[in-house]
């Protein structure tokens, strides 16, 4: 038996086949737009690790370095502790944007420099490979390498002229040699170019003021 279709049965056909068509393609569409979006780092991510314990890092070297501006007459160091203050201020207002982009807490659950534990060799002496613990990373006070305790931080407070000079100078070396071994690890384990870029730049720019800092510590 043969179906027969009036004009009106075969010009409806046709339509919902046309539809059917520009749904198919509008469907392709939106699954290439979506395929090709951004990707962000996860959590769990070294770059993540990086923009958060860096900020961390830089915001005590902030800090030291405005106690140290407002207790010495030195213009030298003032001058050098307030460009380390905005340089660092400038860096970890980059790393909250980025984590705030990639729709990431700026802070986690997951221990300090646990994200150090993908580069390779040593930095600063403490052992970053495969297995290592992240916890045998962090100091005895449970800061990070180059973190000043609190202890530390009064003393810094309590010092005038030459001997918050002397103080100053003597920690924020530490801090920096620190800094430089985790923009080191920065540098080999993150996935993205900012971050690369940028942590390249803090293991330039804190390696410099580090002979910088240690000249005038000797001549002290």
């Amino acid at each position: 038996m043969t179906l027969s279709l009036s004009g009106w049965q075969k010009r409806a056909l046709l339509i919902l086949a046309g539809i059917a068509v520009l749904a198919l393609f509008a469907l392709a569409f939106t699954a290439g737009r979506v395929s090709a979006g951004p990707s962000y780092p996860d959590n769990a991510s070294a770059d993540a690790g990086f923009a958060r314990d860096m900020q961390v890092h830089h915001n005590q070297a902030v800090e030291m370095s405005m106690i140290v501006r407002d207790n010495t007459s030195d213009e030298t160091l003032r001058s050098i502790a307030y460009d380390i203050a905005l340089t660092q201020q400038q860096q970890a207002g980059q790393m909250y944007a980025w984590l705030e982009e990639w729709g990431l807490g700026q802070s986690s659950s997951r221990p300090r420099m646990e994200w150090m534990a993908g580069s390779s060799g040593e930095h600063g002496g403490m052992d970053m490979g495969s297995g290592s613990d992240a916890a045998s990373m962090l100091t005895p006070d449970g800061l990070m390498p180059g973190m000043a305790t609190e202890a530390q931080l009064d003393e810094l407070r309590a010092a005038r002229g030459e001997d918050a000079e002397r103080l100053y100078l003597t920690l924020m070396i530490s801090h920096h040699e620190a800094g430089v071994d985790m923009a080191g690890a920065g540098v080999e384990t993150a996935e993205t170019k900012q971050v690369r870029t940028l942590a390249t730049k803090i293991q330039s720019g804190q390696q410099a003021e580090i002979t910088l800092m240690q000249t005038m510590l000797d001549a002290l």
